[in-house]
């Protein structure tokens, strides 16, 4: 079995997550390569050695530049603060790696557009790590979608919670600061509804958003003061779809009790999907037949369900870090057929274009179009 070896850039949640993913997908899924847990990089030297030794890493490195132009790395993993994704994208293209790279795509759509040619241009795999497309139980619902079985789509309504910011003295962490972070609520867990939406449901044209920011100043990490916060706590948008249903997606980090709430529901002319992260392993559907009322329950771990049968017997549920295993293993198995993966950097911009147009519409308050000039390659498989 042939080895590709991976860098992985940055090792806080996500490195850790990703870590994961990488160091049990072969022991899981037949992908036809060996991945080699190769490299981390981070800048501080003795944090990252440390993250070496817990996570599994042959070696650690403070210098991506280094890492990324290394003739042994075949895969590079982003997992680093989004003002920093475009250069490492940038220079793993032009090294011809196979590139995956953490959601938001970018901080910009611009910066977005740079990192798709850079891509198209090497011809080099990429992929966008939006995870929750790969629950079981999502992808369950996109094949229920795709066989017709909910009619023609009329409303998606998306919804992604949590409450870690609501106290006013939490630091004001990179999260929080726009140059780093490109947007907050929004593009932090709003990024993954309006992808969902795009998956479930199809390209959005238009949208008319706000976004509001409760606790303007918080004390700085190092202690020293406080610094302004100049992202969004909360967002909120409508959308119109292309193909006519109707949306809204609502994205909040102070929503007090709601630690990682990410919930959507989908309405057709025929029946209603409806999904919760926090019962992951669960899909609410609903068929109109002229006899049943109401919502019946699927247990998503048979193993007729999506990436379940490599796992455990029908009823032994799979966890949050399962959506990133079969990430990489969806992408091993691109590198194998040399088929495009998704989502990809073309569903990158197409989701970095409807973040911007809602950042738009909240400062003109009206509705927006959404860009439409064409993701090249876009794909929501």
């Amino acid at each position: 079995m042939t080895s590709l070896n991976v860098a992985l850039i940055g090792y806080q949640f996500m490195g850790r997550a990703h870590s994961n993913a990488w160091r049990q997908v072969g022991r899981f899924f037949d992908t036809g390569y060996t991945p080699v847990l190769k490299v981390v990089c981070g800048r501080n030297s003795a944090e990252v050695e440390k993250a070496a030794n817990q996570l599994g890493w042959e070696e650690h490195a403070t210098r991506w530049e280094d890492v990324v132009a290394r003739p042994d790395i075949d895969i590079v993993d982003i997992c680093t603060p989004g003002d920093s994704h475009l250069p490492i994208a940038l220079a793993a293209a032009a090294a011809k790696k196979v590139v995956l790279c953490e959601k938001p795509l970018a901080n910009t759509v611009a910066e977005a557009e740079q990192m798709l040619a850079a891509v198209e241009r090497a011809g080099v795999l990429n992929m966008l790590c939006h995870n929750y497309r790969r629950c079981p139980a999502v992808a369950l619902a996109k094949e229920i979608i795709d066989e017709g079985q909910l009619g023609t789509l009329r409303h998606f309504r998306g919804s992604y919670l949590q409450d870690w910011i609501v106290d006013p003295q939490f630091p004001r962490v990179w999260r929080l600061e726009k140059a780093r972070a490109g947007s907050g609520a929004l593009g932090d867990i709003g990024s993954h509804s309006l992808d969902l939406a795009r998956y479930l449901v199809g390209d959005i044209a238009e949208v008319s958003g706000f976004l509001h920011t409760f606790v303007k100043e918080r004390p700085l990490p190092s202690g020293d003061g406080t610094g302004p916060v100049d992202v969004d706590d909360a967002a909120y948008a409508h959308l119109r779809f292309e193909n006519g249903a109707l949306g809204s997606v609502e994205a909040s980090r102070f929503a007090t009790g709601r630690k990682n709430y990410n919930t959507f529901e989908i309405n057709g002319s025929k029946g209603s999907v409806r999904f919760d992260l926090e019962r992951m392993n669960e899909l609410e559907l609903y068929i109109e037949d002229g006899k049943n009322s109401g919502f019946r329950t699927i247990l998503a771990t048979d193993a007729k369900h999506p990436y379940v049968a490599a796992w455990w017997p029908p009823g032994h549920i799979l966890g949050y870090e399962h959506s990133f295993t079969h990430t990489v293993a969806d992408l091993l198995a691109a590198v194998k057929t040399q088929a495009p993966p998704s989502p990809s950097f073309a569903d990158g911009v197409a989701n970095q274009r409807v973040l911007d147009a809602i950042e738009r519409s909240s400062e003109s308050r009206r509705w927006e179009p959404v860009s439409s000039s064409p993701a090249r390659g876009n794909d929501r498989r």
